[in-house]
């Protein structure tokens, strides 16, 4: 298929905000409408090869996700984010590239949408890092303070397969709560950490964790989904819709966490 055919069928199924044109060694490139969070734009690449078609960021993002700190490795915490994004949008990440195969051509605007979103996905774990980092460190202290007994970054799966990371699991018996900490610099992220964990809550719904040693017994895990509230970019919907899954509490109310995580 010549470029200007493959970018007709692109195209064919885009909004006209999707710009198609031929790549400069080969297969063609397209210039979606999202954006890198400092405003660069998201562009895909599309190679026909053996019938099939390869879809690839050309490592655009990793690279662009290196641009914003002095250290040359990403960290623990950063390589895990980065292979849940994959796994949720069925994405490879090979040899520092975003990568999706498709075997149809008429499945090829739904791969390019959903490559764009994983470029995206990926370079805002950067912000979602930094906003956190301050808050993760003062509920760490708080529960030290409290004397509450935590992991941080504990990990289960998911009904679905998929493996979440929770910030902190508390032990306060007979209770064991699984703590998301929600923090944001903005309305849009603070709407996408809001559906990450409710997805999360939802996955995990069906999970049945017994903490035991010889003397003490925990029941199966409560959530807790607290929001920073230190940043004025939650509203009512986000409380409500967490609300169904999960205990909802506010940093600025540190009186009622430590009521819900010492819950009977």
């Amino acid at each position: 298929m010549s470029s200007t055919d493959l970018c007709a069928v692109i195209r064919d199924g885009l909004p006209s905000l999707y710009e198609c044109t031929p790549a400069p060694r080969e297969g063609v490139r397209v210039r979606t409408p999202m954006m890198y969070p400092d405003g660069g734009i998201v562009d895909v690449f599309v190679l026909e090869r053996g019938g099939s078609y390869t879809l690839t960021d050309f490592g655009e993002a990793l690279a662009w996700l290196r641009m914003q700190t002095s250290s040359p490795r990403r960290t623990p915490k950063q390589l895990r984010l980065i292979e849940d994004v994959c796994q949720t949008l069925g994405v490879k990440l090979i040899r520092g590239q975003l990568v999706l195969r498709s075997h149809a051509a008429d499945e090829l605007s739904e791969t390019v949408t959903r490559l764009a979103q994983a470029v995206v996905r990926v370079s805002d774990i950067w912000f979602t890092m930094r906003t956190k980092v301050s808050a993760v460190d003062e509920v760490r202290e708080w529960l030290v303070e409290r004397h509450i007994e935590f992991k941080a970054d504990v990990r289960y799966k998911g009904s679905s397969g998929r493996e979440w990371t929770i910030d902190f699991q508390t032990y306060s018996a007979p209770r064991t709560s699984l703590v998301f900490l929600l923090s944001a610099r903005d309305r849009a992220m603070a709407n996408r950490i809001t559906n990450n964990v409710f997805v999360g809550c939802a996955d995990l719904n069906d999970i049945r964790v017994y903490y035991n040693d010889i003397t003490t017994y925990y029941l199966p895990p409560t959530f807790v989904s607290l929001f920073d509230d230190t940043s004025d970019v939650w509203q009512d919907e986000d409380f409500r819709l967490l609300s169904r899954y999960s205990e909802v509490a506010y940093w600025s109310r540190p009186e009622r966490l430590e009521e819900i995580l010492r819950a009977a």
